[in-house]
């Protein structure tokens, strides 16, 4: 379960596949994954049960840089993209810090959107 960094409506996600990986369980910062929405306010733009793909922008889980420093954030959250294979998202606003391996993934509009990139 994750929840949604943007304000595309819904609030809470669950993991139900990653594409091209097969039966992977775990994801990480920068991997695309498919959710089903769990949780949205009413006449938002995504509604319950709806299948979208997203891009995770924290995780509880820390990741180690190339620097040999770890990055490690308290929830784990997501950003809704428009489609499989792209890297926009459908929100207009990104709340809370992102990590700046998103950026590195090549997800520069998500970076430019967020208030802080750690």
């Amino acid at each position: 379960m994750l929840g949604v960094a943007d304000n595309t409506g819904a609030k809470k996600v669950q993991m139900i596949g990653m594409p091209k990986r097969g039966n992977k369980k775990f994801a990480a910062i920068g991997d695309v994954i498919i959710v089903v929405i769990k949780e949205a306010i009413p006449y938002a733009q995504v509604k319950k049960s709806e299948v979208v793909p997203v891009v995770i922008v924290r995780s509880r889980k820390e990741k180690r840089r190339k620097d040999g420093s770890y990055i490690r954030f308290d929830d784990n959250a997501c950003v809704i993209l428009q489609a499989k294979d792209s890297k926009e998202p459908r929100g207009t606003r990104i709340f809370g810090p992102i990590a700046k391996e998103i950026k590195d993934s090549g997800f520069n509009k998500i970076a430019s959107l967020a208030e802080e990139v750690y």
